[in-house]
């Protein structure tokens, strides 16, 4: 029996961040990877971890479950600068800056982990979780569907900055 029609719709919107981010890592240095086209710009690097962290922090209370984050090791491979909950969010220019990675599979392995996380949850849903309302903070309320959706998009358009500095890689 096929799924769902929204479970292979989501499925969808989530592995294009999938094929996307490992494409744009290929190819790149770490130095690429680090490089900011200017003084308070994002790195590539930078802006596919904040991907992933954001998808997993997003998804992780949903499916009811710690983030890959804090569970797998990935705080401590990463070993960054920041508080271990971080995500990126409202960082400032200096903390951006301050991000670094030494090995850039870390960027693809964890967004690999992520996304298993992302499908195993999809894949389980109903019409009645995705009608769950999550958070009441807003009007109208915010449903488990409107959160997803909101993921999907956000990721969409980080995958786009992130290849957008690509890009601008070869004019410098």
């Amino acid at each position: 029996m096929s799924a769902p029609w929204f479970q292979r719709l989501l499925a969808d919107g989530f592995d294009r961040t999938a094929e996307s981010l490992p494409e744009i890592v290929h190819g790149l240095s770490t130095d690429d990877l680090l490089w900011r086209p200017y003084d308070g710009a994002n790195s590539i690097a930078w802006t596919l971890w904040h991907t992933a962290r954001m998808e997993d922090a997003q998804i992780a209370p949903l499916a009811g479950a710690d983030e890959v984050w804090m569970r797998d090791g990935w705080v401590e491979r990463f070993a960054l600068p920041y508080e271990p909950g971080a995500m990126g969010y409202g960082q400032s220019a200096e903390e951006v800056a301050a991000f670094r990675l030494e090995d850039p599979t870390l960027l693809t392995g964890y967004y690999q982990a992520v996304h298993r996380a992302t499908t195993e949850l999809v894949d389980g849903l109903s019409e009645d979780d995705l009608a769950r309302v999550i958070d009441e903070g807003w009007d109208p309320p915010v449903t488990a569907a409107v959160r997803l959706v909101s993921v999907v998009d956000d990721a969409a358009r980080h995958i786009g900055q992130a290849a957008y500095v690509k890009g601008l890689l070869a004019l410098r």
